[in-house]
């Protein structure tokens, strides 16, 4: 067991962004990967033009690898915002305009699995209203990944980095799929586990897991302290990752964490060549 036995694919929102979008996913493939996600990548357009999308698609074509998660807009991200959905006026009006644009633009590549981030509080504005529309827009996105055979997954995040943001613990998280799953009867949304987040909320991960795997459809890793890669700090992630799949975990782990100070491709040293290919 350990990191050679999981199923890795690299996030091209956070890894290999010293290069333009269009050339990450060659540069993973040429780092051996296979697999990539993306956060959505036009922060500033929740629908992008047929050129845009063509050509993103065009470079993860070309460059032999396959896409397997793909975030919903979710405003300024990286920057200030934590999603999109829950935030009431024009940004949930944005979310709603790129449910079927990300959904087809996945389809079009076999993406089965579509993140929505909740977004963060508003001041002045009651909670339980946000929490009521976000309902609405969640069941709205679970259908959608319901027509392209996908599953919707919802993230915890950590409260140190993300202090508005309200999903801040892998219970509230996975509340938040049994109301859409009980909205929808699709139950196709799943956990988002994040292994960096999670350990940041200061939450016991060895029963985060055994108390969430079976409903958990994406992890997610980075170490921590520091965000780093595997080995950077002191997450014992090779056991936790063992952990999930004897717990039944058998999908995709995304390397969502920050290569340092170097290449994104000099990050990898801690996971042989022979590992990096889907299996």
């Amino acid at each position: 067991m350990g990191f050679a036995d999981q199923r890795f694919n690299v996030n091209l929102s956070i890894l290999f962004t010293e290069l333009p979008l269009l050339e990450r996913p060659a540069a993973a493939a040429a780092a051996g990967f296979t697999a990539v996600e993306l956060w959505w990548p036009w922060t500033d357009s929740p629908t992008p033009g047929p050129s845009e999308l063509a050509a993103l698609k065009k470079a993860i074509e070309d460059a032999g690898v396959r896409l397997t998660g793909l975030n919903f807009y979710a405003g300024e991200l990286p920057g200030p915002d934590r999603g999109a959905l829950s935030v009431p006026g024009e940004e949930s009006d944005r979310f709603r305009a790129n449910i079927d644009v990300a959904a087809d633009f996945a389809k079009s590549l076999g993406c089965t699995a579509l993140n929505a981030l909740y977004g963060n509080r508003v001041e002045g504005v009651d909670p339980a209203e946000q929490d009521r529309l976000a309902l609405e827009n969640l069941v709205l996105a679970a259908r959608a990944a319901d027509r392209i055979g996908a599953v919707l997954l919802v993230e915890a995040l950590n409260e140190p980095e993300s202090p508005l943001y309200p999903l801040v613990s892998a219970p509230a998280a996975v509340a938040v799929v049994d109301k859409v799953n009980e909205a929808t009867g699709l139950g196709n949304a799943k956990f988002l586990m994040d292994l960096y987040h999670l350990s940041m909320n200061g939450e016991d991960l060895p029963q985060v897991i055994d108390a969430y795997a079976a409903k958990t459809g994406h992890v997610q890793i980075a170490d921590n302290p520091g965000r780093g890669a595997p080995g950077t700090g002191s997450l014992p992630l090779a056991d936790l990752l063992d952990r999930l799949r004897k717990a039944g975990y058998d999908g995709w782990v995304g390397l969502e964490y920050k290569p340092g100070g170097g290449p994104s491709a000099d990050s990898f040293s801690w996971l042989p060549a022979e590992a990096r290919a889907a299996r």
